[in-house]
Parts: structure tokens; C-alpha cells; sequence
């Protein structure tokens, strides 16, 4: 499990031009697939609902100060935190990273995003090959709509079941540059039922496989092309961080938990904040709906966001719990803040945000999300350190 927090992993993914998503607490980010099926049901809306037309103009900086604290909140009137708040003991276990999980990380995460594909043709395909072919389909020696490349050529993983039974399978033992026919038969149930239950006939060429070759993780590599974003220039000063993004994340949650039964809440939480967090969820509504030209009490009814609902009034009210745990994270971590004379400005955003995330430019961040969620985010990601650094392990 893991908290709502921009973590170093994201922010390790974004500086290799990757999307990273800090926003969410919510349980709006489902397929594409259901989306578009919402999207069927009520093709003709326009906008979102009227009442929330707002949603337009909100920014997910709106909760934040410059310091990277909840607006107008003092989260020690809500958060009483006894003396030995940081007195944590965890797993000795979380603290420990080896080298192949380091070397998975990076293969993963870094080496992946600088793959490249290469063509190879002196070969036969194989299962489990990815290959680009072209094809004419036709029943009957007529064509039929739809079984036609057009010589755009198109990927398949061999062996991946994307096609009708057996036509994969034929590919295999052929040579890029072969020209060959692929028989098959469309089930019964196909949906075009001009297709279903008959023979058809794919004229197949065998363009190329497609490799995808790795680099080597070497100083050179680190320096030309992590030098400007995270500022490494060798691969142990690259080891060095991941080692530090994988314990962090592993240890996140532990001592949160810890450190959250040491605490005690007011009863009544600012409902400001609270109104802010209901926004966050809302907004990720709004946005499917403007997504997918549909209004938002479509997407709450099509079970996009976990499970459907009546309305988007009916949405809000169920997810109060969740606004009220993420409410309660982001004041136990900036009263520890309070307490520790900790802030994050501008200042220390510059100079913070590449030790915690690897990440020398947070700009990126700042123009999805605003620069004050941001320093929130950080300030997050500072308080967790301090406590990881002096926690105590069993």
C-alpha cells in the first residue's frame, strides 16, 4: 500500500519525460476502455453539470500557501503530537536494499525509458517475437472492410492471442521479406456476422521483427543523459539515489502508520481543507466528463470511479472517509513542520527538490500542478526523510 505522496519513483519517471500523476487521492483513474464506454452512453452531452462548472478554473495549488502549508490552516490546532512523535520503530527488513533491487529499478525505470528498436531480418520469427507485417484479408477471393493494412504495416506479439485463433502460429518459421497466405476461420459469435463461422484468407508479408536493445548503464551513459535532469554524472552517484528512492518508498508507509498512532486528531477537521479535497475528486470527474464530451453524473453512474453511483452528490458523500484519511496526512506531516520550523518556499524548492526526487528542474511539475501543490508535496517528502533518518529498526 502506498500513500498519496509524490514520491521519488514519479519524480524519477518524469525526469526521464515520463507522465507522473501527483494528484490523486481519489479513484478516478480507470481504463480508457470503461471511459469510452460511458462515452457511448451519452455521446450527445456537452459539459460538465452546471454546478460544478467552477471545476474549470480550479487548480490543485488552490489548497496551498507559498510554504507549502494547507491556506489559512494551522495544522497544530487540529494535530496534537506527543513528545515522542518520533520515537519509530520498524522492520529492520524495509531499510534493506540490495544491489538487484537497484539493478532492477534502473533496468526498469531508467535503462527502459532509452530503449530503442531495432529491425532485424536475417532471422526467422519465433514465439514471443514482436513483428510488423501487412495483410490483405478476403473470403471467397473477395476482400472484405477492415482485413486490410493498407502497407501501413502493423506490430503483433506472436503468441499473443490479439488475432483469431491461429493466425499467429502461421507467422512463426517465416523470414522477413516472405510473402505468404494465412488461412484461418472466424468463430461463430464474431461480432460482424458477415465474418462469423467463414474461411478467410490473409495475404501476409513478413516486413520485419522488431528488437528492442537496451543500453549499457555505464559512466558515460549517466553523465550524457541523466547529467542535465538529475544531475549524476557516474553510476554511483546514480546507484546512490535509486538505493535512497527504494528505501524511502518502502519504508513510506510503516512509518507513517507508526508515527500516525502516536497522534490524536480534533474533532472537527478545517473545512476549508476539507472543501479543497472534495474539489480534487470532483475535478477528476470533470475531467473524464470534458475528456470524453459526457457530464460528470455519466461518468459517477458508469462505475468509472470504483463503483457507480445515483449521483455526483451520492459520489462525494461516499468518498468523505477518503477526504477525511488524506486531510488527516497532510496535517499530521506539515504540524510536524509546524513543530520543526520546517517550510518549503521557493528557495527551498530550487534546492530541495533534486535531493529528493532527482530531479534538478521541478518546472515541469509546477506548470500541471502549480507551484504551491508542489512545495507541499516536498515539504511531504522532507518531513518523511527527517523521520525515516532517525527511525529505529527490530
Amino acid at each position: 500500500m502506498k500513500l498519496n505522496t509524490l514520491n521519488r519513483t514519479a519524480a524519477l519517471l518524469l525526469a526521464l519525460g515520463m507522465t507522473a500523476a501527483l494528484a490523486g487521492c481519489n479513484k478516478t483513474e480507470d481504463s480508457e476502455a470503461t471511459a469510452e464506454s460511458a462515452t457511448a452512453e451519452s455521446a450527445t452531452a456537452e459539459s460538465a453539470d452546471a454546478a460544478y462548472a467552477y471545476l474549470a478554473d480550479f487548480s490543485y495549488s488552490d489548497g496551498f500557501d507559498e510554504n507549502g502549508y494547507l491556506k489559512g490552516v494551522t495544522a497544530t490546532d487540529y494535530v496534537t503530537l506527543p513528545d515522542d512523535y518520533n520515537d519509530i520503530t520498524i522492520d529492520a527488513a524495509l531499510a534493506e536494499v540490495s544491489d538487484e533491487d537497484i539493478s532492477n529499478y534502473i533496468n526498469d525505470y531508467i535503462l527502459s525509458s532509452f530503449a530503442t528498436a531495432q529491425q532485424v531480418t536475417d532471422r526467422a520469427a519465433a514465439d514471443g517475437d514482436t513483428v510488423n507485417i501487412d495483410y490483405v484479408g478476403s473470403i471467397d477471393g473477395v476482400e472484405f472492410d477492415g482485413g486490410n493494412t493498407q502497407g501501413q504495416g502493423t506490430n503483433l506479439v506472436l503468441g499473443s492471442g490479439s488475432y483469431i485463433d491461429n493466425f499467429e502460429e502461421q507467422i512463426v518459421g517465416h523470414t522477413p521479406g516472405e510473402s505468404f497466405d494465412v488461412v484461418v476461420t472466424f468463430p461463430e459469435d464474431y461480432g460482424s456476422t458477415d465474418l462469423a463461422g467463414k474461411e478467410a484468407v490473409f495475404k501476409t508479408t513478413l516486413n520485419y521483427i522488431s528488437e528492442t536493445v537496451t543500453p549499457e548503464l555505464t559512466d558515460e551513459f549517466v553523465k550524457e543523459n541523466l547529467a542535465e535532469t538529475m544531475g549524476m554524472n557516474d553510476v554511483a552517484s546514480l546507484n546512490s539515489f535509486v538505493k535512497k528512492t527504494i528505501g524511502f518508498n518502502n519504508q513510506y508507509y510503516d512509518v507513517y502508520s507508526a508515527l500516525r498512532g502516536k497522534v490524536t486528531f480534533a474533532e472537527e477537521l478545517p473545512e476549508s481543507a476539507k472543501e479543497y479535497y472534495r474539489n480534487v475528486l470532483l475535478f477528476g470527474v470533470y475531467s473524464y466528463a470534458q475528456n470524453y464530451s459526457t457530464d460528470m453524473s455519466t461518468i459517477v453512474a458508469s462505475g468509472i470511479v470504483g463503483d457507480a453511483y445515483d449521483s455526483v452528490e451520492a459520489f462525494v458523500t461516499d468518498m468523505e472517509d477518503s477526504i477525511n484519511t488524506q486531510l488527516e496526512q497532510t496535517l499530521l506531516m506539515q504540524a510536524i513542520a509546524e513543530k520543526q520550523g520546517l517550510k518549503c518556499d521557493t528557495e527551498t524548492l530550487n534546492r530541495e527538490f533534486v535531493n529528493q526526487y532527482g530531479v534538478s528542474d521541478p518546472s515541469n511539475f509546477t506548470s500541471l500542478y502549480g507551484e504551491n501543490y508542489v512545495k507541499c508535496q516536498l515539504l511531504d517528502s522532507i518531513v518523511m526523510q527527517n523521520l525515516i533518518d532517525n527511525v529505529k529498526y527490530e
